[in-house]
């Protein structure tokens, strides 16, 4: 005997709703699994401590941006450059006490380095951070691994100049340190259980762009919930375009939806090269810095991305996203609105690179109830200016 099943449309429609939102699920968790076991590969450890709100509810973020140490380190001038973005980092540190600190790219110019091991560079680079036991993230600028550009002054008569390798270093080959390497060191060196980096070497479909990874900031009422989401992202340059790529528009939807969607945690992203958007709302090229944008520094025009494939469209529709943060510009240090977020810029920390402008640091920071951002840029004098309230 045989038995016929009988299905209405109506049913056969909601079970391919079903096998749909099943596999959209299966792929979410199986995207957020390679995550954690790509970082688990990549640490070899536990995973650090959370980070958390402090008990008076707020934390308080410090972004290093361009600090460009290596430049022209063939010379007296660049060494002595990596000895005032040391004092620079040291003076805003202990001034303002943050509860985390965002290296936003550039911590080195590759291209001037002649050894193979940048790493030596980007440790120093962290080291005063790593000295005051402060925990740390990395995102990576178009100038970290730049291939070497050989001077032109080293073929006139006067020649290549003799190049000294550090003791720990044999091999002065002028080859640069790629992307991943130089996540991986920081990572090994400082990441796990123990240690104070919070970097990561992302999902490695986002390759050449390494830095893309996200961080929650835990609640200081409820232990176990995120009041704060921090997303990295690899901005490009140096040894691919300066670009944010489609891919990694995607994985941004992907990790975003299964975090955060309801959106009720704030968001607040952080890449190294402004998009294309903060053109569109910068205040003419060194004019004076009028309301809305807030800020001290606007002597020269954005350098932006080279492209745009989709990520401002999918932040300017999240409400739960504050603000984006970026350097790149040494000359710039304004926040401007853009759609319900801000669109900010650092302020030039190091003392290589372009530019004579004063060095500093902005500070970024949240209070968690009511939830709301705030900034301002903290000077190596010790003065503070540019105070803006970001949501």
């Amino acid at each position: 005997m045989h038995r016929y099943w009988i299905r209405s449309a109506a049913t056969s429609t909601l079970d391919a709703k079903m096998r749909r939102l099943q596999c959209h699920l299966e792929a979410a968790l199986a995207a957020l699994l390679a995550g954690l076991l790509a970082l688990a590969a990549a640490a070899g450890h536990r995973s650090p401590a959370p980070l958390r709100f402090a008990p008076d509810g707020r934390f308080k973020v410090a972004l290093f941006a361009d600090l460009h140490y290596g430049e022209n380190a063939w010379t007296d001038w660049g060494p002595a450059q990596d000895i005032g973005s040391d004092r620079v980092m040291a003076a805003v540190l202990d001034a303002e006490k943050p509860d985390f600190v965002v290296y936003l790219g550039d911590l080195v110019t590759a291209n001037n380095v002649p050894i193979a091991n940048v790493t030596l560079y980007w440790e120093r680079a962290t080291s005063p951070t790593r000295r005051r036991r402060i925990p740390w993230a990395t995102v990576f600028g178009n100038h970290d691994d730049m291939a070497f550009e050989w001077p032109m002054e080293w073929f006139s008569p006067d020649g290549v100049p003799a190049v000294h390798c550090p003791p720990s270093v044999s091999d002065c080959s002028f080859r640069g340190t790629p992307r991943v390497d130089l996540m991986m060191a920081e990572v090994d060196r400082d990441g796990g259980e123990q240690g104070l980096s919070r970097s990561s070497v992302g999902p490695e479909k986002l390759w050449p762009g390494v830095s893309n990874y996200v961080l929650q900031v835990i609640s200081r009422e409820k232990e176990q919930d995120p009041a704060l989401l921090m997303y990295f992202l690899d901005s490009g340059g140096g040894s691919y375009p300066e670009v944010i790529s489609d891919a990694q528009v995607r994985w941004f939807q992907t990790q975003s939806q299964f975090l955060n969607p309801d959106g009720r945690i704030p968001e607040l992203v952080f890449w190294h090269i402004p998009s294309i958007a903060y053109a569109k709302v910068a205040p003419k090229a060194k004019s004076k810095i009028r309301r809305p944008c807030v800020g001290s520094l606007n002597r020269e025009g954005v350098a932006p991305q080279q492209a745009e494939w989709g990520m401002m469209d999918s932040l300017a529709k999240r409400p739960s996203v504050k603000a984006i943060f970026v350097g790149h510009n040494h000359g710039l240090d304004w926040c401007c609105p853009y759609d319900k977020l801000w669109l900010c810029f650092a302020r030039h920390t190091g003392h290589g690179g372009y530019g004579s402008w004063p060095r500093g640091s902005r500070i970024v920071q949240m209070s968690e109830t009511p939830f709301s951002v705030e900034s301002w840029i903290r000077m190596e004098n010790g003065t503070t200016h540019s105070h803006v309230v970001l949501g």
